[in-house]
């Protein structure tokens, strides 16, 4: 049989939330850096998206990394985070899924008991601590790039829902923060259509009413994701929360979302609830949870900023071979709204 394309990708996921990482297929595209060649992608080769995302191939929960050669000296690799709507500039589940996917299939050697690596992602280098154990990789932690707030009790008008009270922060994402409970929700499984729903409209309001750009850099500048925040409580003396994280074009992250928790975390400290060096467990909608830690403050572009690790899990799922027969009517596949709500 002849193919005219051929993607091999590793199946994984990260406490929940499926996140394929290609490992073959694709030899490298235009960029001297991760974030050059998320835009490439973005504005040039979005195919890549819409062949392994859109139906028939993909579906709206998933999402696929890109790994590619990094040309820092520093990074052992680069990957881009290629999301059913968007190329985020990083992402916490998409990094645990590809540092997964990198050391158990051997791309990079695992070292046991810890292994530790450097990944360019596109906001920036990523440094990452692997717990490995016979072959698995049972904990990754990372240390994202600089997080801030750029809204703090800001007031928005949501369509069908009046006004809304919001934070906006950066966590390697651009995320408008809202409680859960000032609209009656309660962040549980049988919420997850109308907090999407209602999710993405107070994305839109955010990103019409609260300008929102990187102070560094000016070509990330527009809220993408809606995060319900629940309310905070002690467990164990550590403080905890769960959290439901809209994906465009409108679909609830099953993980703790690490990009999320860092904004979350970003949000906290700057409200005076957590400290530096203090844990923070985030729980997910389906009950998975991440460790995040406050490492250090800073400034980033003249904001109070946070550096933030994050801990989790990912599992492989299974190894896969997207193809593409060349008299297929859907070389890019196609989106319906009755899975693909409009973004």
């Amino acid at each position: 049989m002849r193919f005219s394309r051929m993607i091999n990708v590793v199946g994984a996921h990260a406490e929940g939330e499926p996140n394929d990482v290609i490992i073959g297929g694709v030899l490298d595209v235009p960029g001297r850096t991760m974030f050059e060649k998320a835009r490439w992608l973005e504005t040039e080769g979005d195919w890549l998206r819409a062949f392994l995302l859109h139906e028939p191939r993909g579906k709206v929960t998933q999402c696929v990394n890109l790994v590619l050669p990094s040309s820092h000296p520093e990074a052992q690799a680069g990957y881009v985070i290629i999301e059913p709507a968007s190329y985020p500039p990083m992402s916490g589940t998409n990094t645990i899924c590809t540092v997964t996917a990198l050391l158990e299939t051997g791309m990079i050697q695992m070292v046991e008991p810890v292994t530790y690596l450097t990944l360019e992602a596109p906001g920036g280098l990523i440094r990452v601590r692997a717990d490995c154990a016979g072959g698995k990789v049972t904990g990754v932690t990372f240390r994202n790039i600089p997080a801030f707030v750029l809204h703090r009790d800001a007031m928005i008008e949501v369509a069908g829902h009046g006004a809304l009270r919001v934070d906006v922060a950066y966590g390697g994402m651009l995320y408008v923060i809202a409680d859960a409970a000032d609209i009656g929700f309660a962040i549980v499984p049988e919420e997850a259509a109308d907090l999407s729903r209602v999710g993405e409209l107070v994305k839109v309001a955010a990103a019409e009413q609260l300008p929102s750009v990187h102070p560094e850099n000016p070509e990330i500048h527009t809220v993408n994701q809606t995060l319900w925040a629940g309310p905070l409580r002690r467990e164990g003396g550590v403080l905890t929360s769960r959290n439901g994280v809209i994906v465009s074009p409108g679909r609830l992250d099953r993980s703790p979302c690490g990009t999320g928790t860092t904004a979350r975390l970003a949000q906290l400290h700057a409200r005076g609830d957590i400290a530096q060096g203090e844990q923070f467990i985030h729980e997910s909608i389906i009950g998975t949870k991440f460790t995040g830690e406050i490492l250090s403050t800073g400034k980033t572009g003249g904001l109070p900023s946070v550096e933030v690790a994050i801990t989790g899990r990912a599992w492989i799922t299974g190894f896969k071979q997207y193809v593409l027969d060349p008299t297929d009517p859907f070389p890019e596949g196609y989106t319906l709204t009755d899975t693909w709500p409009k973004g």
